[in-house]
C-alpha cells in the first residue's frame, strides 16, 4: 500500500514547519514527516529569535506570510530592539521565547492547517524515477523525485519533496571522550538519506556545531549578577494586528569568565573532540565554542556570557557563549568558578554535534536541486546555521515546490528586495566553506532592506501568491496609505520660525531664521514626529484625524530622514539589475570560451549561473571575466 501526497516535507524543524505550512496553505496536499511531533521547530540551541540581520529575516518571513514572527510574538518572554543607537538600517529585533510554548504553538498551528498532514517516523530513503530508475517518461539526464520510504517500512509517493533534516543526517554527538549517535540531545540520528543521495551523484560534506550546558535556576545566585532587561516599550515581530507586544518580560543576566575558569578549561583541551581531531566537520566561525575563544583570544582574562531563561514555567537556563565539547567534569568544575554559579547544578553539559550537509551550489535559486526535479533542500542541509536562516529557506522551498506543481514560475527574491534574497543567492552562487550565518554586512543594499519596511517590500508579493489573507492585506494597505499621507503632509505643511524655535533649542538644533517645510525640519538630528506632535497642533490634529499609528509614524519618519541614502541605493541597484537581466543559456559550454580564465571556466561550468549578475558573484570570476561574458551575451 502506498500513500499519495503532492508534497512531502522531511523534518519538523524551523525550515520544515515553514515549508509545510506554506505549501499546504497554498493548496498542495502536504505531508510533514517528522521524527518527533512533540518538538516541532525545536529551539535546540538558544531560546531566542532574531538579532542582527536575523531579525530582519524574521520580519521578511512574516511579511511574505510565514509563521515564525507570529509564533515568536505569542511565546516571547522578552523583546529588545538592538542597535537603536545606530541608523535605522542596523535596527534589529530580538526576542527571548518560551522554548516549550514555541514548539507547542507551532504544533497547534500545523495540526489545524487545511491540506496538511503529519506522520511521525524517520525517512530512510528517497525514491526516484528517470533514465536509470523507472523510465516511464523521458527526463533527459535529470531524475525526478517519486517518493519517500520510512524506517517503519511505509512508502509515500509524491511529486515534490522538501528535505529539511537539520543536524540529524548521520548526526554524531560528542562530549569529551564520550560520543553517541544523535541529531540533538535525546533524539536519534537519521540514517539512509545521505547514502541514497550520494548514490545518484550528490556531493556531501560534514559540518559541526555546539551547544552549552543547561543550568538549574534554583542553584544560581541571581542577586550577584547583572540583569539585562527588555525594552521599556517592546515592539513585536509580526506585522499582523492579531499579535501583541510581550507583557511581563523576564530578564536575562550577564556573567563573566575569569582566569581560574580558563585554566580549568585549558586542562581539558587534549580531550576536546573539537581540538584532538575526533571531529572533522567545519564549525561556525561566528558562534565559537569556549575552547575556540580561549585559543583565539589567549590574552583575554574574561569573556562575557549571557544567562537566558528557557521559559516561564521552567528553571532551565541557557548559558549563551559557553558552547563546549569538553568532558562534562571539566565543564562542571569551570562553571563553578564563575561568579554567581559557585553552587550551580547542571541539567546537562554542553556537547558538539557533527552532521551531513550538501554544498548548496547544487541548487537552483528556487532551492530545487539541479540533479533531481522536484527535490528541494532547505535549512542546515544547505550549510546554514540559525533558526531564522532555516525558516526563510523552508518558506521559499515550500512556496516554490507548490508553484512548480502548478506550472508556475518560482519566486526568486533579488538581493535588493530582501535579506532572504541575499541568503539564497550567497548559498547557491558562492557556496559555503563554514556554516553560513547572515550579517548586515553581507547585504549591499541594507538601507533598502530595513526591518521596518519588510512589509512594504514583500507583503504585496505574499498577497499575490496567496499567503497573505484579505483581512491582513487590508491592514497593510491602511498602513501604507497612512505613511504616504504623513510624508505628503510633511512636504506640504509650512512651519513658522516662531512656532518651533523653542523646541529646536530643546533638542540641540539651530533655530529657524525663516519658515520651513515640516519635511525639511524632520531631516534634522533629534527631531521626531513624536516630539513635534506636542508643539505643532496642526500635526497633532492630522495624525489623530487619520488614526495614524506609531508603526506608520516611524516608517514615515525613516523615509524622510534617510531619503538621500535610500535614493542612492535604489539608483545603484537599478544599474546593477542590467546584469541580472542578461540571461545565460542553460546548456552553454563555458569551456569553449578560451578568453575566460581557467578558474572562471571551471567555476562557471560547475555552478552554471542563470545570469551575468549571478556569474559576477561567483568567487574566482574576475571583472575581466564578467566583461568577456558581457561581450558574448550582452548584445
Amino acid at each position: 500500500m502506498t500513500l499519495d501526497y503532492d508534497i512531502i516535507v522531511i523534518g519538523g524543524g524551523h525550515a520544515g514547519c515553514e515549508a509545510a505550512s506554506a505549501a499546504a496553505r497554498l493548496g498542495s496536499r502536504t505531508l510533514l514527516l517528522t521524527m518527533d511531533m512533540t518538538k516541532m521547530a525545536s529551539m535546540s540551541c538558544n531560546p531566542a529569535v532574531g538579532g542582527v540581520a536575523k531579525g530582519q529575516i524574521v520580519r521578511e518571513i512574516d511579511a511574505l506570510g510565514g509563521q515564525m514572527g507570529r509564533i515568536t510574538d505569542l511565546t516571547a518572554v522578552q523583546f529588545r530592539m538592538l542597535n537603536m543607537s545606530k541608523g535605522a538600517a542596523m535596527w534589529s529585533p530580538r526576542a527571548q521565547c518560551d522554548k516549550t510554548r514555541f514548539s507547542e504553538e507551532w504544533r497547534h498551528t500545523l495540526e489545524n492547517t487545511p491540506n496538511l498532514y503529519i506522520w511521525q517516523d524517520a525517512a530512510t530513503e528517497l525514491l526516484f524515477e528517470g533514465p536509470d530508475q523507472t523510465p516511464q517518461e523521458e527526463f533527459g539526464k535529470r531524475l525526478r523525485i517519486h517518493g519517500v520510504r520510512t524506517r517503519m517500512g511505509v512508502e509515500f509517493s509524491c511529486r515534490a519533496v522538501v528535505l529539511t533534516a537539520g543536524t540529524f543526517l548521520e548526526g554524531m554527538m560528542h562530549c569529551g571522550d564520550a560520543h553517541a549517535e544523535g541529531g540533538r540531545a535525546g533524539d536519534a540520528a537519521s540514517h539512509g538519506i545521505t547514502a541514497s543521495l550520494q548514490k545518484i551523484g550528490f556531493e556531501t560534506g560534514r559540518m559541526k556545531t555546539g551547544t552549552p550546558a543547561r543550568l538549574d535556576a534554583r542553584t544560581i545566585h541571581f542577586e550577584q549578577l547583572e540583569p539585562q532587561y527588555g525594552d521599556e516599550k517592546p515592539s513585536k515581530f509580526s506585522f499582523s494586528p492579531e499579535t501583541e507586544p510581550v507583557q511581563d518580560q523576564m530578564p536575562c543576566y550577564l556573567v563573566y569568565t575569569r582566569p581560574e575558569v580558563h585554566a580549568i578549561l585549558r586542562s581539558g583541551f587534549d580531550r576536546s573532540p573539537l581540538f584532538n581531531g575526533t571531529i572533522h566537520g567545519i564549525g561556525p566561525r561566528y558562534c565559537p565554542s569556549i575552547e575556540d575563544k580561549l585559543r583565539t583570544f589567549a590574552d583575554k582574562e574574561q569573556h562575557q556570557l549571557f544567562l537566558e531563561p528557557e521559559g516561564r514555567t521552567t528553571n532551565e537556563y541557557y548559558l549563551n557563549g559557553f558552547s563546549s565539547s569538553l568532558p562534562w567534569e571539566i565543564q562542571w568544575q569551570a562553571l563553578h568558578k564563575i561568579h554567581g554559579l559557585e553552587e550551580v547544578h547542571l541539567y546537562r553539559p554542553g556537547y558538539a554535534i557533527e552532521y551531513d550537509y550538501f554544498p548548496p551550489t547544487q541548487l537552483y535559486h528556487s532551492l530545487e536541486t539541479k540533479l533531481v526535479a522536484g527535490l528541494y533542500f532547505a535549512g542546515q542541509v544547505n550549510g546554514t546555521t540559525g533558526y531564522e536562516e532555516a525558516a526563510a529557506q523552508g518558506l521559499m522551498a515550500g512556496i516554490n515546490a507548490h508553484r512548480a506543481l502548478k506550472g508556475e514560475e518560482p519566486i526568486v527574491l533579488q538581493r535588493d528586495e530582501a535579506y532572504i534574497g541575499v541568503l539564497i543567492d550567497d548559498l547557491v552562487t558562492k557556496g559555503v566553506d563554514e556554516p553560513y550565518r547572515m550579517f548586515t554586512s553581507r547585504a549591499e543594499y541594507r538601507i533598502l532592506l530595513r526591518q521596518d519596511n519588510a512589509d512594504l517590500r514583500l507583503t504585496p508579493l505574499g498577497h499575490k501568491i496567496g499567503l497573505i489573507p484579505e483581512k491582513r492585506y487590508a491592514h497593510f494597505e491602511k498602513k501604507r496609505s497612512n505613511v504616504e499621507l504623513l510624508v505628503a503632509f510633511a512636504r506640504e505643511q509650512s512651519v513658522k520660525a516662531s512656532e518651533i524655535s523653542d523646541y529646536l533649542k530643546s533638542v540641540g538644533s539651530e533655530p529657524l531664521t525663516q519658515g520651513r517645510k515640516l519635511y525639511d525640519i524632520l531631516m534634522r538630528n533629534n527631531v521626531t514626529f513624536k516630539s513635534l506632535k506636542k508643539v505643532l497642533p496642526k500635526l497633532h490634529r492630522f495624525i489623530d484625524a487619520h488614526k495614524i499609528d506609531a508603526e506608520a509614524i516611524e516608517e514615515a519618519e525613516i523615509q524622510i530622514k534617510y531619503k538621500g541614502y535610500i535614493e542612492r541605493e535604489k539608483f545603484i541597484a537599478e544599474k546593477l539589475h542590467r546584469l541580472e537581466n542578461i540571461r545565460i543559456p542553460d546548456d552553454f559550454d563555458f569551456f569553449s570560451m578560451q578568453s575566460l580564465t581557467i578558474e572562471a571556466r571551471q567555476k562557471l561550468s560547475r555552478i552554471h549561473p542563470k545570469t551575468i549578475g549571478q556569474a559576477s558573484r561567483i568567487p574566482g570570476v574576475s571583472p575581466a571575466d564578467v566583461n568577456v561574458l558581457l561581450v558574448k551575451f550582452g548584445r
